[in-house]
């Protein structure tokens, strides 16, 4: 009997941000709604705000809540849910202003704070000559300081901050205080979470014209306050075979690596867990079988645990990529 599931790809779930922009209909000709600002792409997603719906195949129109809840252990291998959930929430973030100053709590708080740990990671797929992150603390930056300039509207005077380029890539545990400045364009990897506690906003307002909510104390309590200019992956690629590989980001509940492949090349997956591929640059075909995921640059691809043996990544021309697996 054939197997049911297969390399599967999504609708994006567009989400209208006071600091997005137009980048991903430039970039990646999505189809954005009109004259609006697009601030999140959700392009794999398992949440109550938003579910991913299948576009390739025989289960197109069927969605990832309905693939967790009929065919979990052949999705995930062994990868373990989140909640029940997917445990990946991917994303393409167009910061065309900075976001707020942000923290996510970390696993030994979230509970009392009444939120969700959220562990991520960012790839910068493209940004402007200026573009920099917020990133942990400014060495020597105490509590007492990040309070006292919480109340004089200088806290972001206490955060580390990075220039950038694309092809940068930056781990966030939980409790790491931070935010994407403006001209970043981020393929964002997460645990599956949304819980954010804003620490500072610029004083500016929402798309309903009031200014956006603060979180401080949970903020507070959620900050790792020894965390200090943590610095961005490794630039240098390894050679495997014909390709090369670097790894971004390596912890409890997932791993990313970037890979290249000269024209034609292709390689397998293996192993028992679910993984999601990213096109950054050229083409990628993901094959199956005898069918194929066609990539282009911003598009992304789930490969249920149960079809890694049987599916290779080619490169259509040459291409960048990024490979994720839940653990």
């Amino acid at each position: 009997m054939s197997f049911p599931l297969y390399p599967f790809t999504f609708q994006p779930i567009f989400k209208e941000r006071v600091w997005g922009g137009r980048k991903l209909e430039q970039l990646y000709g999505k189809a954005l709604p009109p004259q609006t600002p697009i601030g999140e792409s959700w392009e794999i997603t398992d949440r109550p705000e938003g579910v991913s719906v299948i576009t390739n195949g025989p289960l197109a129109g069927r969605d990832l809540r309905w693939l967790m809840e009929n065919h979990v252990e052949a999705l995930l291998g062994d990868s373990k849910p989140c909640g029940g959930r997917f445990p990946l929430l991917v994303k393409i973030l167009d910061a065309q202003e900075k976001l707020s100053l942000q923290v996510h709590p970390p696993a030994h708080k979230a509970a009392e704070l009444h939120g969700d740990p959220k562990t991520e990671m960012w790839y910068v797929a493209d940004a402007t000559p200026d573009a920099d992150l917020f990133v942990g603390l400014r060495r020597g930056a105490t509590r007492e300081e990040f309070e006292r300039r919480i109340q004089d509207g200088s806290v972001a005077e206490c955060f580390h901050r990075i220039a950038v380029k694309r092809g940068d890539s930056m781990f966030l545990p939980s409790g790491r205080v931070h935010a994407l400045g403006a001209g970043n364009l981020i393929f964002e990897i997460q645990q599956n979470s949304d819980t954010t506690y804003r620490v500072f906003d610029w004083n500016r307002v929402g798309l309903d014209g009031k200014p956006r909510e603060l979180h401080i104390p949970q903020a507070l309590a959620s900050i790792d306050f020894g965390d200090f200019e943590p610095a961005l992956a490794p630039t240098e690629w390894r050679a495997v075979g014909r390709h090369e590989v670097r790894l971004l980001a390596a912890c409890e509940l997932f791993s990313v690596g970037a890979f290249r492949r000269p024209p034609g090349g292709e390689f397998g997956l293996g192993g028992n867990r679910v993984n999601v591929l990213a096109a950054t640059e050229g083409q990628l075909a993901v094959v199956w079988r005898n069918t194929s995921c066609e990539l282009k640059p911003g598009d992304f691809c789930v490969v249920p645990a149960a079809c890694n043996a049987e599916t290779v990544v080619r490169t259509v021309c040459g291409a960048t990529g990024l490979k994720a697996a839940a653990l």
